[in-house]
């Protein structure tokens, strides 16, 4: 009987630890933000042919009515007024696409609600080199 109630306390500290961990894991992975997880063109990329649009994806839907994303040329001007898109294929991807290019250094910046609530914002640059894009 000893021998049992021994081994019963000996596994409580376990399974309390397993218990605990697995009710605590949902509630890490809501308290995450959304990422840009890919971009195109890419950070620092250079490019020797002129995008004709800017397209962001990140880690989870948002919110396409609040999603801001800039293009600027190299005197900070914005390089055109449409405003970015939801992509009708993935929830999680915005659009924006943008006049004919010449040489130069771009900036894009960009400010998403994810559907969490939460505020993400930064901000890159890319290059075009060579001539400006053909249509």
């Amino acid at each position: 009987m000893i021998t049992s109630l021994n081994r019963r306390k000996t596994l409580r500290g376990p399974l309390f630890l397993v218990v605990a961990l697995a009710f605590g894991m949902p509630a890490a992975s809501a308290l995450a933000h959304s990422m840009l997880v890919k971009a195109e063109p890419a950070r620092r990329a250079v490019l020797t042919k002129a995008p004709n649009q800017v397209r962001l994806w990140f880690n989870e839907k948002i919110e396409g009515d609040y999603a801001s994303l800039v293009v600027l040329d190299d005197k900070k001007q914005s390089i055109t007024d449409v405003k970015p898109t939801l992509a009708s294929d993935d929830p999680k991807s915005i659009i924006l696409p943008l006049p004919e290019l010449v040489p130069g250094k771009y900036s894009i910046k960009f400010r998403v609600l994810s559907v969490d609530g939460h505020v993400v914002e930064s901000s890159f640059d890319f290059t075009v080199k060579g001539e400006a894009q053909k249509k």
